[in-house]
């Protein structure tokens, strides 16, 4: 069966968005806990392209796959999970990479290099890290995992805050309010 990319992030409205978030069917990742540990000789690079043993993986449709086994331990570590097995991973920065913006409702929805879509919310928070004067946005995904904002995404986030106004450099999506500024 080919994959069908979602519609234009622009062109859905906040219901359309949230039912199409409701309705992604993912793997029971935090449903199985494996014996085996290995390394999957994978890595997923700043810029959002995944490696496998050195070499880029240039089929879409793998990296969409992988990225529904992706979940994050306590200590930071990315991990590819099967019932049978977890394959360490190595992330250089952040396992995801937020591409798109949508302001709709009072929401904020985000479409990430795999399609996927993501409302920014209390249950996936937005983060400010680094320097004050150039920061990095990240969205929580799920299962720990997150998504850094590229730079087109980030200037689209603050321009929506400088246009909000207010004394501080924050936003509100979906009834949480989140700075843009480290702390």
């Amino acid at each position: 069966m080919p994959y069908e990319a979602p519609p234009d992030l622009a062109s859905l409205s906040l219901e359309q968005i949230a039912r199409a978030v409701e309705e992604r069917r993912l793997p029971p990742v935090e449903q199985w806990s494996p014996s085996e540990e290995i390394d999957s000789l994978m890595r997923i690079a700043a810029d959002g392209t995944w490696f496998h043993d050195g070499g880029p993986i240039t089929r879409p449709a793998m990296v969409r796959a992988f990225s529904s086994l992706l979940v994050k331990d306590e200590r930071g570590q990315h991990w590819l999970m099967t019932p049978q097995c977890r394959q360490s991973i190595a992330v250089d920065d952040a396992a995801f990479l937020a591409v798109d913006m949508k302001v709709d409702g009072g929401a904020l929805a985000f479409r990430l290099g795999t399609d996927e879509l993501v409302i920014a919310g209390p249950d996936h928070p937005l983060r400010a890290e680094g320097d004050p004067e150039c920061p990095a946005i990240y969205l929580a995904v799920r299962h720990g995992t997150e998504a850094r904002l590229d730079r087109s995404t980030w200037l689209q986030l603050a321009e929506h805050a400088l246009a909000e106004g207010g004394e501080e450099l924050e936003i509100t999506s979906a009834g949480a309010t989140f700075s843009l500024v480290p702390r």
